[in-house]
Protein backbone atom coordinates (compact mmCIF):
# COMPACT_ATOMS: atom_id res chain seq x y z
CA UNK A 1 0.00 0.00 0.00
CA UNK A 2 0.97 3.56 -0.54
CA UNK A 3 -0.01 6.47 1.35
CA UNK A 4 0.16 10.30 1.04
CA UNK A 5 1.44 13.07 3.21
CA UNK A 6 -0.64 16.60 2.53
CA UNK A 7 -1.89 19.14 4.10
CA UNK A 8 -5.05 19.62 3.90
CA UNK A 9 -4.85 23.92 3.86
CA UNK A 10 -1.62 25.50 2.56
CA UNK A 11 -0.75 28.85 3.01
CA UNK A 12 1.23 31.63 0.37
CA UNK A 13 2.06 34.80 0.00
CA UNK A 14 1.27 37.21 -3.14
CA UNK A 15 4.33 37.28 -5.33
CA UNK A 16 6.54 34.66 -3.18
CA UNK A 17 6.34 31.20 -3.75
CA UNK A 18 3.56 28.51 -3.11
CA UNK A 19 4.05 24.92 -1.75
CA UNK A 20 1.78 22.07 -2.06
CA UNK A 21 3.08 19.03 -0.37
CA UNK A 22 1.88 15.45 -1.74
CA UNK A 23 4.53 12.67 -0.82
CA UNK A 24 4.42 9.18 -0.67
CA UNK A 25 4.52 6.69 2.26
CA UNK A 26 6.77 4.66 1.16
CA UNK A 27 8.23 5.57 -1.92
CA UNK A 28 7.56 3.80 -4.85
CA UNK A 29 8.48 4.52 -8.70
CA UNK A 30 6.64 6.49 -10.24
CA UNK A 31 3.77 5.81 -13.25
CA UNK A 32 2.63 9.25 -13.71
CA UNK A 33 2.10 12.30 -11.56
CA UNK A 34 -1.20 14.89 -11.82
CA UNK A 35 -2.01 18.49 -10.13
CA UNK A 36 -5.60 19.69 -11.06
CA UNK A 37 -7.33 22.78 -9.83
CA UNK A 38 -10.60 22.66 -8.88
CA UNK A 39 -13.36 24.95 -10.25
CA UNK A 40 -15.60 24.61 -12.26
CA UNK A 41 -14.01 21.88 -14.07
CA UNK A 42 -10.78 20.51 -13.25
CA UNK A 43 -7.99 22.22 -14.35
CA UNK A 44 -4.58 20.32 -15.85
CA UNK A 45 -1.84 22.32 -14.07
CA UNK A 46 1.26 20.01 -14.29
CA UNK A 47 1.90 16.03 -15.29
CA UNK A 48 5.07 14.11 -15.46
CA UNK A 49 5.84 10.94 -17.03
CA UNK A 50 9.13 9.88 -15.63
CA UNK A 51 9.98 7.78 -19.56
CA UNK A 52 9.01 10.94 -21.31
CA UNK A 53 6.88 13.60 -20.09
CA UNK A 54 7.69 16.54 -17.73
CA UNK A 55 5.24 19.24 -18.87
CA UNK A 56 4.14 22.54 -16.98
CA UNK A 57 -0.10 23.44 -18.39
CA UNK A 58 1.07 26.13 -15.50
CA UNK A 59 3.89 27.93 -16.35
CA UNK A 60 4.53 29.30 -13.13
CA UNK A 61 3.88 25.37 -11.45
CA UNK A 62 6.73 22.91 -10.84
CA UNK A 63 7.35 19.67 -9.52
CA UNK A 64 9.06 20.42 -5.52
CA UNK A 65 12.75 19.37 -5.26
CA UNK A 66 12.11 18.42 -1.80
CA UNK A 67 10.24 14.96 -2.47
CA UNK A 68 9.65 15.05 -6.72
CA UNK A 69 5.66 14.71 -6.29
CA UNK A 70 4.65 18.20 -4.49
CA UNK A 71 4.08 21.14 -6.30
CA UNK A 72 5.61 24.90 -5.98
CA UNK A 73 4.14 28.02 -7.98
CA UNK A 74 6.14 30.88 -8.10
CA UNK A 75 5.27 33.82 -7.96
CA UNK A 76 2.24 33.12 -6.50
CA UNK A 77 -1.03 35.38 -7.78
CA UNK A 78 -3.63 35.65 -5.86
CA UNK A 79 -5.87 33.73 -8.75
CA UNK A 80 -3.96 30.78 -7.38
CA UNK A 81 -6.35 30.60 -4.53
CA UNK A 82 -8.73 27.93 -4.16
CA UNK A 83 -8.99 24.05 -4.06
CA UNK A 84 -6.31 21.52 -5.97
CA UNK A 85 -5.87 17.84 -6.49
CA UNK A 86 -2.56 15.61 -6.47
CA UNK A 87 -3.04 12.37 -7.85
CA UNK A 88 0.34 9.93 -8.16
CA UNK A 89 0.22 6.44 -10.03
CA UNK A 90 2.72 4.19 -9.14
CA UNK A 91 3.39 0.19 -10.06
CA UNK A 92 3.04 -2.29 -6.97
CA UNK A 93 3.59 -5.92 -7.44
CA UNK A 94 2.65 -6.67 -3.70
CA UNK A 95 6.02 -8.09 -3.26
CA UNK A 96 6.17 -10.75 -5.94
CA UNK A 97 8.91 -9.82 -8.87
CA UNK A 98 7.71 -12.75 -10.50
CA UNK A 99 4.00 -11.37 -11.33
CA UNK A 100 3.89 -8.39 -13.47
CA UNK A 101 3.53 -4.97 -11.54
CA UNK A 102 -0.13 -2.96 -11.05
CA UNK A 103 -0.91 0.47 -11.82
CA UNK A 104 -1.84 1.85 -7.89
CA UNK A 105 -3.87 5.15 -7.80
CA UNK A 106 -3.49 7.32 -4.92
CA UNK A 107 -5.63 10.82 -4.83
CA UNK A 108 -5.28 13.91 -2.34
CA UNK A 109 -7.56 17.03 -2.00
CA UNK A 110 -6.12 20.40 0.03
CA UNK A 111 -6.78 24.04 -0.25
CA UNK A 112 -4.28 26.94 -0.99
CA UNK A 113 -4.67 30.17 0.72
CA UNK A 114 -2.76 33.09 -0.56
CA UNK A 115 -2.55 35.96 1.73
CA UNK A 116 -1.73 39.65 0.89
CA UNK A 117 -0.05 42.43 3.21
CA UNK A 118 -1.14 45.94 3.46
CA UNK A 119 -0.79 47.47 0.10
CA UNK A 120 -1.01 51.05 1.67
CA UNK A 121 -1.15 52.68 4.84
CA UNK A 122 -2.22 56.56 4.98
CA UNK A 123 -3.01 58.67 8.23
CA UNK A 124 -4.82 62.04 8.83
CA UNK A 125 -5.75 64.22 11.82
CA UNK A 126 -7.59 66.71 13.57
CA UNK A 127 -6.97 68.86 15.95
CA UNK A 128 -8.54 71.11 18.79
CA UNK A 129 -6.80 72.75 20.99
CA UNK A 130 -4.48 70.09 22.64
CA UNK A 131 -7.36 66.99 21.46
CA UNK A 132 -6.17 65.01 18.57
CA UNK A 133 -8.00 62.96 16.43
CA UNK A 134 -6.26 60.36 14.62
CA UNK A 135 -7.43 58.25 11.67
CA UNK A 136 -4.71 54.95 10.29
CA UNK A 137 -6.34 53.56 7.16
CA UNK A 138 -4.62 50.54 5.76
CA UNK A 139 -5.51 49.00 2.27
CA UNK A 140 -5.61 46.36 0.42
CA UNK A 141 -4.87 43.53 2.74
CA UNK A 142 -5.97 40.25 3.25
CA UNK A 143 -6.84 38.66 5.48
CA UNK A 144 -7.62 42.02 7.28
CA UNK A 145 -4.59 44.05 9.04
CA UNK A 146 -4.63 44.46 12.57
CA UNK A 147 -3.79 48.42 13.61
CA UNK A 148 -2.20 49.43 17.56
CA UNK A 149 -1.07 52.72 18.38
CA UNK A 150 2.43 53.53 20.00
CA UNK A 151 4.14 56.71 21.23
CA UNK A 152 7.93 57.43 21.81
CA UNK A 153 9.60 59.35 23.52
CA UNK A 154 12.15 62.13 23.36
CA UNK A 155 14.73 59.53 24.42
CA UNK A 156 13.99 57.04 21.96
CA UNK A 157 11.38 54.71 24.04
CA UNK A 158 8.58 53.29 22.16
CA UNK A 159 5.25 52.75 23.98
CA UNK A 160 1.73 51.25 23.26
CA UNK A 161 -0.51 53.95 24.09
CA UNK A 162 -3.42 52.22 26.25
CA UNK A 163 -6.63 52.95 27.06
CA UNK A 164 -7.52 54.70 24.04
CA UNK A 165 -11.17 55.17 23.00
CA UNK A 166 -11.40 54.24 19.54
CA UNK A 167 -13.63 53.03 16.50
CA UNK A 168 -12.18 50.14 13.93
CA UNK A 169 -14.28 49.65 10.45
CA UNK A 170 -13.46 46.72 8.04
CA UNK A 171 -14.75 47.07 4.61
CA UNK A 172 -14.34 44.72 1.84
CA UNK A 173 -12.30 45.66 -1.29
CA UNK A 174 -13.13 42.76 -3.78
CA UNK A 175 -11.20 40.18 -2.90
CA UNK A 176 -9.08 42.61 -0.25
CA UNK A 177 -10.01 44.30 2.85
CA UNK A 178 -9.48 47.93 3.94
CA UNK A 179 -9.12 48.24 7.79
CA UNK A 180 -9.51 51.52 9.05
CA UNK A 181 -9.41 52.74 12.99
CA UNK A 182 -10.08 56.28 14.80
CA UNK A 183 -8.62 57.35 18.64
CA UNK A 184 -8.94 60.32 20.39
CA UNK A 185 -5.90 61.71 22.36
CA UNK A 186 -5.09 64.63 24.34
CA UNK A 187 -1.47 66.00 24.48
CA UNK A 188 0.19 66.16 27.70
CA UNK A 189 0.86 70.06 29.02
CA UNK A 190 4.21 71.44 28.29
CA UNK A 191 4.74 68.47 25.48
CA UNK A 192 7.16 70.15 22.72
CA UNK A 193 7.57 67.11 20.26
CA UNK A 194 4.66 63.92 20.39
CA UNK A 195 5.71 60.72 17.67
CA UNK A 196 2.89 58.91 17.37
CA UNK A 197 3.10 55.82 15.26
CA UNK A 198 -0.02 53.75 13.54
CA UNK A 199 1.22 50.00 13.55
CA UNK A 200 0.37 47.83 11.09
CA UNK A 201 0.40 44.22 11.40
CA UNK A 202 -0.38 41.51 9.17
CA UNK A 203 0.36 38.36 11.09
CA UNK A 204 -0.52 35.98 8.10
CA UNK A 205 2.49 37.14 5.82
CA UNK A 206 4.44 38.63 8.88
CA UNK A 207 4.46 42.00 7.79
CA UNK A 208 4.48 44.92 10.31
CA UNK A 209 4.57 48.75 8.71
CA UNK A 210 4.75 51.63 10.20
CA UNK A 211 3.30 55.35 9.78
CA UNK A 212 4.47 57.85 12.00
CA UNK A 213 3.27 60.84 12.43
CA UNK A 214 5.28 63.56 14.69
CA UNK A 215 3.91 66.87 16.08
CA UNK A 216 6.50 69.42 17.07
CA UNK A 217 5.53 72.59 18.96
CA UNK A 218 7.31 75.97 17.36
CA UNK A 219 10.05 77.09 19.38
CA UNK A 220 12.37 79.97 19.66
CA UNK A 221 15.60 80.61 21.51
CA UNK A 222 16.30 82.64 24.66
CA UNK A 223 12.95 82.50 25.63
CA UNK A 224 10.82 83.96 28.54
CA UNK A 225 7.59 83.85 29.64
CA UNK A 226 5.54 87.16 29.56
CA UNK A 227 2.10 88.10 29.49
CA UNK A 228 0.62 89.92 26.57
CA UNK A 229 -2.54 91.94 26.63
CA UNK A 230 -3.41 90.41 23.52
CA UNK A 231 -3.40 86.88 25.08
CA UNK A 232 -5.37 85.40 27.63
CA UNK A 233 -2.39 83.27 29.16
CA UNK A 234 0.98 83.65 29.23
CA UNK A 235 3.39 83.28 26.05
CA UNK A 236 7.05 82.62 25.33
CA UNK A 237 8.23 85.28 24.15
CA UNK A 238 12.02 86.33 22.36
CA UNK A 239 13.49 88.90 19.86
CA UNK A 240 14.94 87.91 16.59
CA UNK A 241 17.89 90.38 17.70
CA UNK A 242 18.29 86.85 20.54
CA UNK A 243 18.05 84.26 18.20
CA UNK A 244 21.84 83.20 16.63
CA UNK A 245 20.52 80.81 14.48
CA UNK A 246 22.73 78.00 15.73
CA UNK A 247 20.93 75.39 17.85
CA UNK A 248 19.31 72.91 15.23
CA UNK A 249 16.35 72.01 17.50
CA UNK A 250 13.30 70.99 15.28
CA UNK A 251 10.51 73.85 15.21
CA UNK A 252 12.74 76.79 15.40
CA UNK A 253 10.86 79.68 14.14
CA UNK A 254 12.70 81.94 12.04
CA UNK A 255 11.64 85.35 10.24
CA UNK A 256 13.41 86.76 6.85
CA UNK A 257 13.30 90.25 5.81
CA UNK A 258 13.17 91.46 2.01
CA UNK A 259 15.04 93.72 1.46
CA UNK A 260 16.07 93.90 4.78
CA UNK A 261 15.42 94.44 8.68
CA UNK A 262 18.07 97.85 7.98
CA UNK A 263 16.47 100.32 4.98
CA UNK A 264 16.28 103.34 3.67
CA UNK A 265 13.50 105.70 4.81
CA UNK A 266 10.50 105.80 3.22
CA UNK A 267 11.32 101.96 1.94
CA UNK A 268 8.75 98.87 1.87
CA UNK A 269 9.69 95.63 3.46
CA UNK A 270 8.24 92.10 3.33
CA UNK A 271 8.34 90.33 6.52
CA UNK A 272 7.97 86.12 6.29
CA UNK A 273 7.93 83.66 8.66
CA UNK A 274 8.84 79.97 8.58
CA UNK A 275 9.43 76.63 10.92
CA UNK A 276 11.01 74.47 9.98
CA UNK A 277 10.02 70.49 11.17
CA UNK A 278 6.92 72.24 13.27
CA UNK A 279 3.65 70.00 12.71
CA UNK A 280 0.96 70.73 12.22
CA UNK A 281 1.98 73.96 9.78
CA UNK A 282 1.35 76.64 12.64
CA UNK A 283 -0.38 79.61 12.29
CA UNK A 284 0.87 83.02 12.23
CA UNK A 285 -0.57 86.41 13.35
CA UNK A 286 1.11 89.81 13.05
CA UNK A 287 0.32 93.17 14.62
CA UNK A 288 2.21 96.44 15.41
CA UNK A 289 0.99 97.98 18.41
CA UNK A 290 -2.39 98.15 18.95
CA UNK A 291 -3.33 97.00 15.84
CA UNK A 292 -5.57 94.40 14.64
CA UNK A 293 -3.57 91.40 14.20
CA UNK A 294 -2.91 90.22 10.22
CA UNK A 295 -3.09 86.07 9.58
CA UNK A 296 -0.26 84.69 7.19
CA UNK A 297 2.98 83.84 6.88
CA UNK A 298 3.72 87.12 5.42
CA UNK A 299 3.66 90.75 6.39
CA UNK A 300 4.20 93.32 3.75
CA UNK A 301 4.68 96.77 5.21
CA UNK A 302 4.86 99.80 2.88
CA UNK A 303 6.90 102.79 3.18
CA UNK A 304 8.55 102.68 6.41
CA UNK A 305 9.62 106.19 7.72
CA UNK A 306 10.56 105.60 11.22
CA UNK A 307 11.90 102.19 13.30
CA UNK A 308 8.82 100.08 14.49
CA UNK A 309 8.72 97.19 16.42
CA UNK A 310 6.42 94.10 14.26
CA UNK A 311 5.35 91.08 16.37
CA UNK A 312 4.36 87.58 15.31
CA UNK A 313 2.55 84.93 16.78
CA UNK A 314 3.43 81.25 15.71
CA UNK A 315 1.16 78.34 17.17
CA UNK A 316 -0.02 75.39 16.63
CA UNK A 317 -1.71 72.23 19.37
CA UNK A 318 1.72 71.76 21.14
CA UNK A 319 2.24 75.64 21.99
CA UNK A 320 2.93 79.23 20.74
CA UNK A 321 6.09 81.60 21.25
CA UNK A 322 5.97 84.99 20.04
CA UNK A 323 8.67 86.64 18.34
CA UNK A 324 9.37 90.71 18.13
CA UNK A 325 11.11 91.61 15.07
CA UNK A 326 12.68 95.74 14.89
CA UNK A 327 12.85 96.90 11.48
CA UNK A 328 15.25 99.71 11.32
CA UNK A 329 15.74 103.06 9.43
CA UNK A 330 19.59 103.40 8.23
CA UNK A 331 19.39 107.02 8.70
CA UNK A 332 18.04 109.83 11.04
CA UNK A 333 18.32 112.32 7.95
CA UNK A 334 15.39 111.65 6.63
CA UNK A 335 15.42 114.91 4.45
CA UNK A 336 18.10 112.97 2.39
CA UNK A 337 15.87 110.62 1.02
CA UNK A 338 13.37 113.06 -0.60
CA UNK A 339 12.71 114.17 -4.25
CA UNK A 340 14.80 117.13 -3.94
CA UNK A 341 18.92 117.87 -4.72
CA UNK A 342 21.65 118.74 -1.91
CA UNK A 343 23.68 121.58 -2.48
CA UNK A 344 25.44 121.34 1.00
CA UNK A 345 23.39 122.29 3.58
CA UNK A 346 20.64 123.94 1.19
CA UNK A 347 17.72 122.14 -0.38
CA UNK A 348 16.95 122.92 -4.06
CA UNK A 349 13.40 121.98 -5.13
CA UNK A 350 14.06 120.19 -8.53
CA UNK A 351 10.36 121.96 -10.20
CA UNK A 352 10.77 125.19 -11.48
CA UNK A 353 7.13 125.73 -12.49
CA UNK A 354 7.69 124.21 -16.00
CA UNK A 355 10.96 126.12 -17.28
CA UNK A 356 13.76 124.46 -18.92
CA UNK A 357 17.34 125.75 -18.33
CA UNK A 358 17.38 127.53 -20.92
CA UNK A 359 14.94 129.74 -20.50
CA UNK A 360 15.63 130.18 -16.76
CA UNK A 361 19.27 131.91 -18.17
CA UNK A 362 17.72 133.88 -20.96
CA UNK A 363 15.33 135.30 -17.94
CA UNK A 364 18.78 136.17 -15.96
CA UNK A 365 20.77 137.27 -18.86
CA UNK A 366 17.65 139.70 -19.96
CA UNK A 367 18.00 141.21 -16.84
CA UNK A 368 21.19 141.99 -15.84
CA UNK A 369 21.59 143.64 -19.22
CA UNK A 370 18.45 145.97 -18.28
CA UNK A 371 20.30 146.48 -14.76
CA UNK A 372 23.39 147.59 -16.67
CA UNK A 373 21.68 150.13 -18.67
CA UNK A 374 19.67 152.01 -15.74
CA UNK A 375 23.28 152.71 -14.01
CA UNK A 376 25.09 153.65 -17.23
CA UNK A 377 22.42 156.50 -17.68
CA UNK A 378 22.26 157.38 -14.37
CA UNK A 379 25.92 157.53 -14.25
CA UNK A 380 25.74 159.81 -17.52
CA UNK A 381 23.19 162.46 -16.43
CA UNK A 382 24.94 162.62 -12.81
CA UNK A 383 28.24 163.80 -15.06
CA UNK A 384 26.45 166.23 -17.30
CA UNK A 385 25.00 168.42 -14.74
CA UNK A 386 27.84 168.15 -12.52
CA UNK A 387 26.61 166.93 -9.49
CA UNK A 388 27.81 164.24 -7.26
CA UNK A 389 24.67 162.30 -6.21
CA UNK A 390 27.33 159.32 -4.51
CA UNK A 391 28.84 161.69 -2.62
CA UNK A 392 28.03 161.76 1.27
CA UNK A 393 27.40 165.19 2.56
CA UNK A 394 30.48 166.09 4.57
CA UNK A 395 29.85 167.59 7.86
CA UNK A 396 32.54 169.56 10.38
CA UNK A 397 33.17 167.53 13.09
CA UNK A 398 31.79 167.54 16.34
CA UNK A 399 34.33 168.39 19.23
CA UNK A 400 33.91 168.59 22.78
CA UNK A 401 36.26 170.83 24.88
CA UNK A 402 36.56 169.65 27.77
CA UNK A 403 37.61 172.76 29.58
CA UNK A 404 34.31 174.55 28.58
CA UNK A 405 32.21 171.78 30.44
CA UNK A 406 31.89 172.82 33.91
CA UNK A 407 32.35 170.18 36.77
CA UNK A 408 30.25 168.34 39.45
CA UNK A 409 31.85 167.19 42.15
CA UNK A 410 29.06 163.89 41.91
CA UNK A 411 30.03 163.69 37.68
CA UNK A 412 31.62 160.84 37.10
CA UNK A 413 34.67 160.82 34.60
CA UNK A 414 33.30 160.60 30.86
CA UNK A 415 36.31 158.54 29.78
CA UNK A 416 37.93 155.73 31.83
CA UNK A 417 41.24 156.06 30.52
CA UNK A 418 41.36 159.67 31.84
CA UNK A 419 41.75 159.70 35.90
CA UNK A 420 40.20 162.05 38.30
CA UNK A 421 43.25 163.07 39.33
CA UNK A 422 44.20 164.60 36.18
CA UNK A 423 41.04 166.49 35.88
CA UNK A 424 41.66 167.74 39.11
CA UNK A 425 44.61 168.95 38.66
CA UNK A 426 43.80 170.95 34.98
CA UNK A 427 41.06 172.49 36.81
CA UNK A 428 42.83 173.87 39.78
CA UNK A 429 45.33 175.23 37.49
CA UNK A 430 42.56 178.05 36.62
CA UNK A 431 40.79 178.60 39.47
CA UNK A 432 42.30 181.35 42.40
CA UNK A 433 42.83 180.16 45.69
CA UNK A 434 40.28 181.03 48.56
Amino acid sequence: TVDLKYDDVSYATVHQSAFLRCGMMPVQPIKELWWFKIGASEERVYYYDPTSVDAALMKRARRSNRDNTSLEIYPTQLSDEGEYKCRIVVWDNTGNSTEPSVPISKEARMMLKVNVPPEKVEITHLTSGRNLSLRCKSEGAKPPADILWTKTSPDGVETEIPNLAKTREIEPAGELYDTAEQIFYQLEENEMIAKISCVVRHHNTNTTIYKNITFVSPAIQNALKVTIQRFAEPVLYSSIENQDGRDNKAGLVKISADPGFKVPYNTSVTLKAAAPGVFPEPRYLWWVGDQTGIAGRELHIDNLKEDKSYYVLAENPLGRVVLEVPVHITTSDYSQWNDSSRDGDVIVDDTTGGLDTGAIIGIVSGALIAVFFIGFAVWYWTIRDGTHVFSPKKEKPHTIDEETIPFRSTDKPLLRTISTQTLEGRRSRREPSI
